[in-house]
C-alpha cells in the first residue's frame, strides 16, 4: 500500500494548506475507525457489557491514537532528519572534490538526453550556484525530497482524526440509556454509523490517492468489514469456550 503523505511531498508547492495535511487524516481516520470497530465487534460478539464495551472501546481509542500519532511524528522527524544528513555530505562533497560532483551532474542529465554544447551550458548553470547544484544531487542522485510538513503538525492530525472517526463505532453506546435499546441493537446502529464513516474515509482515499471513489469506498468497507467479522466471531467463540 501506498504511503499516503507522499502525494503531498512535492517541491514548489508554496504555502501549505490543510489540504495537504488530508493523507494524515484519511490515514489516521482508517486506523480509528477500523481498529476501534473490530475491539466493539469482538466484545458484542463475547456479549459483554455495554460498560466494558465503553471501557475497552476508549482504551484502544486513546491507547492506539497516541502511538501511531508518536510513529508518525518519529517517522517524519527521522526523514527530514535523514535528508538534511545527506544534504550536508553534498555540500561537503561539493567542497572537497568538485571535479567528481560535476562529472556526476554531467552523467545525470545526459542520462536524459542532453549531450554537448547544451550539455555543458546546463552544467554551467546548475554549478554556478552551490544551493541549486546540492538540491539536483538531492533530488535526481538520491531521489529525496524534502517533507515541508511539521512532524508535529503531522503526528497531531494523524491523533485528531484517529480519535474523531474512531469514535464513531462508540457513539450508539455512550448514549445507550437515552435510546433504551438493547445491545444487539446498538452494535447494529454502530454497524450502519461505522458503515457511514467507512464511505467517508474511503471517498477521501480516493481522492487523496486519484483512483476510482467507487473503488476507494468498496476498499474501506471491505477491510473494516472483515476485520469486524474476523473480531465478532473470535470474541463469540471465545464467550462460549470460557463460560
Amino acid at each position: 500500500m501506498m504511503n499516503l503523505s507522499e502525494t503531498s511531498n512535492l517541491p514548489g508547492s508554496g504555502r501549505l494548506k490543510y489540504q495537504d495535511f488530508l493523507p494524515e487524516f484519511v490515514y489516521g481516520g482508517i486506523d480509528g475507525s477500523v481498529t476501534t470497530f473490530a475491539v466493539v465487534a469482538g466484545s458484542a460478539g463475547a456479549d459483554l457489557d455495554i460498560s466494558i464495551i465503553l471501557i475497552l472501546g476508549f482504551a484502544n481509542l486513546l491507547a492506539d491514537g497516541f502511538s501511531m500519532s508518536v510513529g508518525a511524528y518519529l517517522s517524519t522527524k527521522t526523514g527530514k532528519e535523514n535528508y538534511e544528513k545527506h544534504r550536508k555530505k553534498e555540500y561537503r562533497e561539493i567542497q572537497e572534490i568538485p571535479e567528481s560532483e560535476e562529472e556526476e551532474i554531467r552523467q545525470i542529465y545526459r542520462e536524459k538526453g542532453f549531450e554537448g554544447e547544451l550539455l555543458e551550458k546546463v552544467v554551467a548553470v546548475i554549478i554556478s550556484d552551490k544551493d541549486r547544484w546540492v538540491d539536483v544531487m538531492m533530488k535526481d542522485e538520491l531521489e529525496m525530497i524534502p517533507e515541508k510538513k511539521s512532524p508535529l503538525l503531522i503526528g497531531t492530525v494523524t491523533f485528531l482524526s484517529f480519535i474523531t472517526v474512531g469514535l464513531v463505532p462508540l457513539i450508539s453506546y455512550l448514549f445507550e440509556e437515552q435510546a433504551n435499546q438493547s445491545s444487539t441493537h446498538l452494535f447494529l446502529l454502530s454497524c450502519i454509523m461505522t458503515s457511514v464513516a467507512f464511505v467517508g474515509i474511503g471517498f477521501l482515499k480516493a481522492t487523496v490517492t486519484e483512483t476510482s471513489r467507487l473503488r476507494g469506498i468498496m476498499e474501506t468497507l471491505l477491510l473494516g468489514g472483515s476485520a469486524a467479522a474476523v473480531s465478532y466471531f473470535v470474541g463469540d467463540i471465545l464467550e462460549k469456550i470460557l463460560s
